[in-house]
């Protein structure tokens, strides 16, 4: 169990964050999950839940329709885990260290697994709206890296090797679901079809707003990372109707069950 104590008050925001982790839920289970948008209702196929708000774990709000705000525990599939359900977001203004700081809370509590879901807009063609993806690489755009500059909740080597950041231990059992590559873009708006056209040939298969920062934080502090995408709508250019967060929303909440049995496949092995 990491050194954390609800009576160090003058620690970092990540430390407090995990110190009210341990005082609400107490021992980390193994698993946790960062659920995207839409996908906050998995929560509720959890056996024995117990929540919080993200306030009560000293952690920022989120402001996103489709991302609750809350934290629950419980077990899926008879296997425990702690489910996020929202992040914070670049484009709402936050910096990097508040977009990175749930990440790190989780992994100075002792979560030793991290997955990682997103809403995303679908490049290769075969990848259709509801489908459930394996991230397998990124392309971050964002122009933004979570080891960058000083802070204490930084690791002590910031110069790694991230080739295999998406485990791909984690990815091999889910071998039914395709694997796609990820672009991050700033947003909020979605990209323009140019954009698209652009990172289709430089071998992006999905786009998305979030994820690589907190990917790359979670890898960096030592935990097994799997990221999985839903494909809730054709990306800019490729669909002919404009694109809106209604439908986002909708497209992977069609999703849910998938994302179950992905959850508990790795989670059982």
């Amino acid at each position: 169990m990491p050194d954390v104590s609800l009576e160090d008050t003058e620690n970092s925001p990540v430390q407090r964050s995990a110190a009210r982790l341990q005082a609400i839920f107490g021992d980390p289970p193994p698993f946790a999950v960062v659920l995207g948008s839409g996908l906050s209702p998995l929560t509720d196929r959890l056996t024995a839940p117990r929540s919080c708000s993200r306030a009560d774990a000293a952690l920022p709000p989120t402001g996103v329709h489709g991302h609750a705000g809350t934290l629950v525990r419980g077990e899926l599939g008879g296997h425990p885990i702690l489910a996020l359900c929202g992040r914070n977001h670049l484009y709402e203004g936050h910096s990097v260290a508040t977009a990175v700081q749930a990440v790190r809370a989780l992994a100075r509590w002792g979560v030793k697994t991290l997955v990682l879901t997103s809403a995303v807009g679908g490049i290769r063609p075969d990848l259709r709206p509801g489908t459930l993806a394996r991230i397998s690489d990124h392309i971050n755009f964002s122009g933004v890296n979570p080891l960058a500059g000083h802070s204490p909740d930084h690791p002590a080597e910031r110069f790694i090797d991230i080739s295999r950041l998406y485990a791909p231990r984690l990815r091999a059992l889910l071998p039914d679901l395709p694997e796609a590559v990820y672009a991050m873009m700033p947003g909020p708006t979605y990209e323009s079809p140019a954009e698209i056209r652009m990172l289709g040939r430089m071998g992006a298969d999905v786009v998305g707003m979030s994820m690589v920062q907190e990917a790359i934080a979670a890898y960096a502090a030592k935990m097994e990372v799997l990221s999985l995408s839903v494909i809730s709508n054709l990306a800019a250019g490729i669909s002919t109707t404009p694109l809106t967060h209604e439908e986002v929303t909708e497209v992977t909440r069609g999703a849910l069950a998938r994302l179950e049995a992905a959850l508990c496949t790795v989670m059982a092995a």
